[in-house]
């Protein structure tokens, strides 16, 4: 039997133009498809870093008569590597990112440094500094 793999984790968006500006534009990921549903009044748009055949992608759905959601307790963050933390977040900021917490180590782990941005629907997105050998 074939090994499972992750395909894609779905976030409800208030404005697919603004998610994809931050997604897209702010964070680098590739507009890979986009599907408009007429008859259920909705959107899908796939965004990622590689390839939805080689990488885990998000699913950005708009449902067109929902301008914003809660992202609810349950929710926590999606976490993404880069590889000079305190320059991406400078420039995330710079571009108008909301910083939810600057550049520091995770509690308990010294050596493991995190930052955190909130997305334009304030989804979190963690950041973590990884080498870009790792990053690869």
């Amino acid at each position: 039997m074939a090994r499972p793999r992750l395909l894609h984790t779905m976030l409800r968006v208030g404005n697919l133009d603004r998610a994809l500006d931050f997604y897209v534009g702010m964070l680098g990921m590739t507009l890979l498809r986009r599907q408009d549903f007429l008859e259920g009044r909705f959107t899908l748009a796939f965004v990622g870093f590689a390839p939805e055949q080689t990488g885990a992608v998000i699913e950005l759905t708009h449902n067109w008569d929902i301008t914003r959601y809660e992202p609810g307790t349950a929710y926590g963050h999606i976490a993404i590597g880069v590889p000079d933390i305190r320059a991406f977040t400078v420039e995330a900021a710079a571009r108008g990112a909301r910083v939810v917490r600057a550049p520091g180590p995770l509690q308990g782990d010294p050596g493991e440094t995190i930052a955190f941005l909130a997305d334009p629907d304030g989804y979190r997105i963690e950041l973590i500094e990884r080498p870009e050998s790792w990053l690869g």
